[in-house]
């Protein structure tokens, strides 16, 4: 486990994922009787902090040695919690060392690195996955459940919003590390948040054929965890459309620069000829066309309409797990018995290359179109006007 240290890895991936699977008596296999058991490795830069948790959690092994670690038998399974930047390379080293890997996204810094991954993990016939965590969110997969049902007949957009205030370090700790708000360390919200709209608009409502993105830097100076003024280089806000396969119109707003109106950090709106539906991480309420109001414009007149009461909670019908360890027991069947995996490094490729993209449609002010991403497809470099890096994308 590399970059546990992070704070994604530690909570999400250590604690509610491997340490939850190892209390739980291991990941329990398709013959509903055996169960295989997992044993961390933790990796890092720090002996102080990797010591530290060791201690905490009654765990055996550390180091901060990744090659030695990628050298040993004992030690079956990658996964990568890395910064953007650093991460590549350390797939590409257990790429050549034969390990499953399981890596956060984005798997790199650009699109041709990324299919790069997914086509070097294919040769070398290593069992790869990416997280896809928003997927396993309950409130998502309680709107799987109404797309597959047809509760939305056609459905015709979504609209999404993600974000809260992220303290700017003056007055208060900012809630996320600075290098997030520096480009040159891999940091901005179109690379962070367009890899997850990425497969969570795919696997919902189809593939995303299009983006027109406009991203902006709204804090432009900021303190970082030492108590130093930066300047942020990295956007912090993006506003985009996203067309999908079928028609569909996804209309997705991420900003840490917004504060919260609303239930929950993020939440999308689907729109169907049968019905809508609002979801959140856990919460879903849905309206379907037999109950919708008929409101009537009357900007003459106040509207004492109640038109949240108008709306349906969804019941979840089933238990959900956390979804980190949910996506972490279904790839480790696939390490131990082939189980399917649909999340691989291509699916990681996509993502970056949607970041990418949206990166492009905003220095260039227009509509993007998305190829088909295949291991077959083409790269080249294209320079940006406006931005003195180089983005790579399929064309």
């Amino acid at each position: 486990m590399n970059g546990v240290s992070g704070r994604m890895g530690y909570r999400q991936h250590l604690v509610r994922s491997i340490l939850a699977i190892r209390e739980q008596g291991g990941v329990l296999l398709s013959d509903g009787i055996t169960r295989v058991q997992v044993e961390p490795l933790l990796v890092g830069r720090s002996e102080a902090k990797l010591a530290e948790l060791a201690a905490k959690h009654g765990l055996e092994h550390w180091t901060t040695d990744l090659d030695a670690a990628l050298a040993d038998d004992r030690w079956s399974i990658y996964s990568d919690f890395l910064v953007t930047k650093a991460r590549a390379a350390a797939l590409k080293k257990a790429i050549t060392a034969g390990k499953a890997i399981y890596t956060e996204k984005p798997t790199a810094e650009s699109f041709d690195e990324a299919l790069e991954l997914a086509r070097l993990a294919q040769e070398a016939g290593v069992k790869n996955g990416v997280v896809h965590d928003k997927l396993y969110l309950p409130g998502l997969q309680k709107l799987k459940r109404l797309i597959d049902s047809g509760f939305f007949g056609r459905i015709l957009s979504v609209r999404g919003e993600f974000g809260y205030w992220v303290f700017e370090g003056d007055w208060q700790p900012a809630q996320r590390p600075s290098w997030n708000y520096r480009a040159e360390d891999g940091g901005g919200i179109i690379v962070d948040m367009f890899p997850h709209w990425s497969y969570v608009l795919e696997n919902l409502f189809g593939r995303v054929e299009s983006v027109y993105a406009k991203a902006v830097t709204e804090v432009p100076e900021r303190v970082d965890e030492r108590g130093e003024t930066y300047r942020a280089t990295a956007d912090d806000a993006a506003y985009a459309i996203f067309e999908l396969e079928g028609g569909i119109t996804a209309q997705l707003n991420s900003s840490w620069t917004t504060r919260v109106n609303r239930d929950e950090l993020v939440e999308f709106q689907v729109d169907g000829t049968h019905g809508s539906a609002v979801v959140g991480l856990f919460g879903c309420k849905i309206q379907p066309r037999n109950a919708t109001p008929k409101p009537v414009w009357n900007p003459d007149l106040a509207d004492d309409h109640d038109y949240a009461a108008d709306w349906i909670e969804s019941p979840g019908n089933r238990d959900f797990q956390n979804g980190f360890q949910e996506q972490w027991e279904e790839f480790i069947r696939h390490v131990v018995e082939d189980a399917p995996n649909h999340y691989d490094f291509l699916a990681g490729a996509r993502g970056v290359l949607l970041a990418e993209e949206g990166l492009r449609s905003n220095a260039e002010g227009r509509r993007i179109e998305i190829p088909v991403v295949t291991l077959d497809s083409p790269v080249e470099t294209v320079a940006v006007p406006g931005d003195a890096s180089e983005l790579t994308g399929a064309r």
